[in-house]
This record gives structure tokens, sequence and C-alpha cells, in this order.
């Protein structure tokens, strides 16, 4: 898919929540099939919480990956709504997961997996759901999930959006009749992001195209040379042809001059322990995805790396330098 030129076009200079959250509505909604609004959070979890106490109540019902466990399963099983957590890649089994009470399809556009966006819309139209996705690693510049069907698209800002590690917040687009219905449960709860904040991303957003190219382009570079690295099993990134979501991010994604954007997060599971993996490393920091920084951290023994403005070539240095450090070679 060629990008949409509108992405680097924002709406006024408002240095305020409201004016944050319609830039980011422009962004998502720059080719989208019909008018788009937004809503700003004080974070990523406030927004994503918000979205389920508004359209979910007692013996409702939720389809969702597991990262989502904690607020479903810890806080809102409480109150009597249940959910299955399957992988949303595996079509089939969000098909059998869904049931009549089912009101809410929640999926990432990108992470290990890519999502089919398009395949889970139709599922949760056959379902009378909505469809909610968390865009947060893809941004806009990647890919806009209402283009494809979706119903609400859930960013947490501290990542990518914002993109100066200088704050933290969260915003939800879609639809102006379901965003007016977020905005009540949200200053009910007095989740809304302050003014200072909302300056602090507003800015974030002139410089987000820039710095996002510039990831993926990298993270490509990166994925590529570490894939052939003999201390490293396995990589996971959309952006290699044996991932299971090239070609559906290849359908999905936006591209330019420099090709398909896929991304700036690589996993690789190495040979020796990925902690020790981590530790060993000198230009990465440890965390999670925080700001132009590239960051590491271990998930499930494969260490995933959120790919900042640094040189492909140190990165690639600094993890090949770590695998001879802990002796795999």
């Amino acid at each position: 898919m060629r990008e949409n030129t509108r992405c680097v076009h924002l709406p006024g200079e408002e240095r305020t929540a409201e004016g944050f959250a319609a830039a980011v509505a422009s962004l998502e909604g720059a080719a989208a099939p019909e008018d788009v609004a937004g809503q700003a959070f004080a974070s990523g979890q406030a927004a994503l919480t918000v979205a389920m106490l508004t359209f979910l109540r007692g013996g409702t019902h939720v389809v969702a990956p597991a990262p989502a466990a904690g607020l479903l399963a810890n806080v809102l099983a409480r109150f009597g709504v249940s959910a299955d957590f399957v992988d949303m890649s595996d079509l089939e089994r969000v098909r059998q997961a869904v049931k009549p009470t089912t009101k809410i399809l929640y999926a990432e556009t990108l992470s290990d997996q890519v999502a089919d966006i398009r395949s889970l819309y139709r599922i949760a139209r056959q379902a009378g759901a909505l469809l909610v996705i968390d865009s947060t690693l893809a941004t806009p510049i990647v890919c806009r999930p209402l283009e494809h069907g979706a119903d609400l698209v859930v960013h947490s800002t501290s990542a990518l959006l914002g993109g100066h590690d200088g704050c933290s917040g969260g915003v939800i687009t879609g639809r102006p009749d379901l965003v007016s219905r977020l905005r009540q449960v949200c200053a009910d709860l007095g989740a809304g992001l302050p003014a200072g904040e909302a300056a602090e991303l507003r800015r974030g957003l002139r410089t987000l195209p820039l710095r996002v190219r510039r990831m993926c382009s990298t993270a490509m570079v990166f994925a590529a040379a570490v894939a052939k690295h003999p201390g490293v099993l396995r990589v996971g990134y959309p952006g290699l042809t044996d991932h299971p979501g090239h070609l559906m991010a290849r359908r999905l994604f936006d591209s330019g001059p420099e090709g398909t954007r896929f991304g700036t997060c690589v996993s690789l599971t190495p040979r020796g322990d990925p902690y020790s993996l981590v530790k060993a490393l000198t230009l990465v920091s440890q965390g999670p995805i925080c700001g132009p920084y590239s960051t590491a951290e271990v998930r499930d023994g494969r260490v995933r790396f959120s790919v900042g403005l640094e040189d492909a070539e140190d990165l690639i240095t600094d993890v090949t330098r770590a695998l001879e450090y802990i002796g795999v070679t």
C-alpha cells in the first residue's frame, strides 16, 4: 500500500489534549471511509481501560490476546466480564472463541504477528461486536487500521507518537459516535491527558514520519544482519520473507521510496541465555519501548529489540559483541 501523503499534514497547533487527539485522528483517518474523532488519555492503559468500561458490562465477553489478560482477568472479571485469550493471528481460533455475548474483539496491529485486520473486521461484524485495534507499535506511518475496518484504534503515546522519552499518554481514534461515548467515561473517571503532557506529545507528532521511517529502515537492516549470525537461532521480523506475517504486512502496511515499512520491533532467539545477552549489551538499554533510543527486553526466551534512531551498524556491532561475550559465536 502506498503512503498516503496526508499523514505529514496536521491540523492546527493547539497545545491541548483536544488538539493532540485531533492531530492523531487526522493521521489515523487520512483515508478512512468516514469522519474520525479522537480522545486523549493519561496513559495507554487508561485509554484501553476506558474503552473496555464504555462498551462492556456484566455478562459480556471479549476475545483478546494474552497481553490484555491483566486488565480483563484481574479487573473486569470481577464485574462479570468474561474473556477468551487467543492468538489473534489464528482466525479459526478467533471464530471459535466468539460467543453470542461477545462485544469486543481486541487485537494488535503489530506485535510478534501481523493482524489480519480485514478478516477480524468480518468476524466482528458477523458477531455484532466492535473491533478495537492497538496500533502502538505500528503508528499511522506504518498502518491505519480504520482504513481496514477497525472501529477504534488505541495508542500508548509514550513509545513512538511522543518520541522524545519525555511523557506518557494514550489516545483513541475512531467513529465520532463511539469516541463521544468514550469521552464521557473518561471525564467521569478523571482519566484525561494533562495539558502539559499534551503539548509535549503534540510536539512529538511533528517528527513522527521522519522518526518512524528511519526506525523501520534501521530495523530491516538490523533484522537481516542478525538473522545470519550463527549464535542466533531465529529472528522474528515481518520484513523477513520467512516471517508468517510477511505477506499480510505487504498488503496492509504503507510503503515509500525505502520500501514497505515493517515496524520497529525485532525479536531474536539466541543460542545462549537471553538474559545474559541483554545484560551484555552496551549501546542498547534494557527496558520497554521508550522514545528514540533502542531498548531490549526478554519475552518467552526471546530478546525483543525496539529499534530507535541509532545507526544500524552500531546496533549490529553491539549485538555481535554481546553474543561473543556470552560465548555464542
